[in-house]
């Protein structure tokens, strides 16, 4: 099979199930609210040793309190590790943000965590409650304005791991493809690319230090092409892996679509193809054929 002459290769990305909080940051201004949730989503690509994988989702088009906002997602395995780091998170990046503000981003939460119930108690005894626009919100003293917080922020289980490989004839072809394909992704909502551009490709496991769980996917890299049993084909300079989480499976599939039309527009792409693992990362699989059906 070929999109705009690329060849896709006949193979699937796996993917794993995760918990996935998603909250609104707002502030005064945009790029006030930009420059938060940037900070927010810091040291957030892979849960392989990050404390949580995280992304900014979108830009929102309404907010509770009228200003502009930005959707964030955080992402681990383990509900009581995604609470901590959503509270480290808010606390620590948010609440110390200038004129920032914190609402639950999820209307089908499969659960919720106890982030504004907890943070009040930096208030010191000063924090008010209150009912706003239907939301159960604690106001937190501040030097500029009150912190508004939602008492409870959702998370549900989303989907982690799509994913797919661009190979290259030369750096630059890769670089642009890759680029070009986050940014139509970008434009989903409901979905986040944590790197969110991967050079140093992973497999589960390795082959020679039994102590890691994540190490080196030989069959990519082009310089190793003559040395190992390689994915490469010959020509092939220079290879990219995008990795996309989503709170659906169903948006991740789109968002990969959208991100492999994306890249197959750039000249010098020669080749696109998708990591997986036997089974071992996750049970769900997209296959990169079904996506063009």
């Amino acid at each position: 099979m070929k999109v705009n002459g690329i060849e896709i290769v006949d193979t699937y990305a796996e993917i794993c199930e995760m918990k996935v909080c998603r909250f609104l940051i707002t502030a005064l201004s945009e790029d006030l609210a930009y420059e938060c949730a940037l900070k927010t989503t810091g040291f957030g690509t892979s849960i392989i040793m990050c404390p949580c994988e995280t992304g900014i989702d979108c830009r929102a088009k309404e907010t509770p309190d009228e200003r502009p906002g930005y959707y964030v997602q955080a992402w681990h395995c383990d509900e009581k590790t995604l609470e901590r780091q959503v509270m480290a998170r808010i606390g620590q990046c948010v609440l110390t943000h200038p004129t920032t503000a914190v609402f639950n981003g999820l209307e089908d939460a499969e659960g919720y965590l106890e982030i504004g119930k907890k943070l009040r108690y930096f208030g010191d005894g000063f924090e008010e409650f209150e009912e706003f626009g239907g939301r159960r919100v604690w106001k937190i003293p501040r030097m500029d304005m009150d912190f508004v917080v939602e008492e409870t922020i959702g998370y549900k289980t989303g989907f982690a791991g799509g994913n797919f490989i661009i190979m290259a004839e030369n750096l630059p072809s890769a670089l642009i493809s890759a680029k070009v394909a986050v940014e139509a992704i970008n434009k989903i909502e409901g979905v986040v690319t944590p790197f969110p551009i991967v050079s140093s490709g992973s497999k589960v496991g390795s082959r020679k230090y039994s102590f890691l769980k994540a190490s080196l996917n030989e069959r990519f890299v082009p310089k190793l092409r003559d040395v190992v049993d390689s994915e490469v084909p010959e020509g092939v300079k220079a290879v990219y892996e995008i990795v996309i989480n989503g709170l659906s499976l169903d948006l991740v599939k789109r968002a990969m679509k959208v991100g492999i039309e994306s890249a197959c527009r750039v000249e010098g792409v020669v080749r696109i193809s998708a990591g997986n693992y036997g089974g071992k990362f996750g049970k769900h699989r997209i296959h990169l054929h079904e996506l063009f059906k």
